[in-house]
């Protein structure tokens, strides 16, 4: 009798062990979850960090639980005991099957040490995948893309991409926004309908120096690129506030510059071919240029 009361006690110890750690995890999910949305912005504080424990704290508080329920129960100190001396072995297989995790955990502590990109940074990693990175985790983080869809990525295989912030320090982007033209165009009218409509756009920003307009530089700058095997390539540099507002003067700009140079006959030229019939000896012949 007094051995199934024992362990009716060691059960109900388990149980409550377990109950507290998931209120006790949920708990402190929630709670810095309301901190990182209410108070980070407030005190100035970097919420990538926040989110990183938040994350983090679910696994503290379930691996502490885990060693409690495993010290106090003695049926499961004999096979701690066990498992303790064959550490080593059992290291090794555990590392052997675990290497993406941890090499996704690895990941996750060195982007909260040299913090590559924060909480609320747009990225680009690799050729692939770009968005808006709204949580970090020890395994791996999450963006959201322009299609409002979540992109989940795991550390190990951000460690191994190069990744462009558009974000860090100065949010402002120069887009280069580029257009061809054909050899028959007047390039001048070109360069100035692009231009008009560049400088024209509401969300163009005005990067020029008192000096600069004083000697009368144009508020966007026009290059012509290289001039190609059936098109002359005309380049201008925009400046924009964020990576948004970049996308959105590119496309209004190819609907409006494309407007106006049918209007007055600029070509934007595509590739084609020259076919010459020929007649040799009876036969006929097809050259092509």
């Amino acid at each position: 009798m007094l051995l199934i009361m024992e362990e009716y006690h060691l059960l109900f110890r388990v149980l409550i062990t377990l109950v507290v750690a998931v209120v006790l995890s949920t708990s402190v999910r929630w709670l810095m979850k309301v901190f990182i949305t209410r108070y980070a912005k407030k005190v100035a504080a970097d919420a990538t960090s926040f989110s990183f424990l938040k994350n983090s704290a679910g696994f503290i508080i379930y691996t502490a639980a885990f060693i409690y329920i495993v010290l106090h129960v003695p049926s499961l100190k004999s096979i701690g005991a066990a498992l303790f001396a064959g550490a080593g072995i059992l290291a090794a297989i555990i590392g052997f099957a675990a290497q993406k995790a941890f090499s996704n955990i690895v990941g996750g502590i060195f982007i909260l040490m040299f913090r590559p990109f924060r909480v609320g940074d747009t990225i680009y990693i690799g050729a692939l995948y770009k968005g808006i990175v709204e949580e970090i985790t020890l395994r791996h983080i999450v963006i959201r893309n322009y299609e409002h869809r979540r992109i989940i990525i795991p550390n190990g295989i951000i460690s191994e991409e190069t990744i462009v912030n558009s974000s860090i320090g100065d949010e402002k982007i120069k887009k280069h926004i580029e257009f061809s033209i054909g050899y028959d165009s007047d390039i001048d009218q070109a360069i100035a309908i692009i231009r008009e409509e560049a400088e024209s756009h509401s969300l163009t920003l005005d990067k020029r120096t008192d000096e600069d307009k004083k000697r009368g530089v144009n508020k966007v700058a026009i290059r012509v690129i290289s001039l190609g095997e059936y098109f002359i390539l005309l380049r201008a540099y925009v400046w924009a506030a964020n990576t948004d507002d970049a996308f959105a003067i590119q496309c209004d700009m190819n609907y409006s510059v494309k407007k106006r140079f049918d209007a007055v006959g600029v070509e934007i030229p595509f590739p084609y071919r020259n076919v010459i019939v020929k007649k040799e000896h009876g036969c006929i012949v097809e050259t092509k240029s």
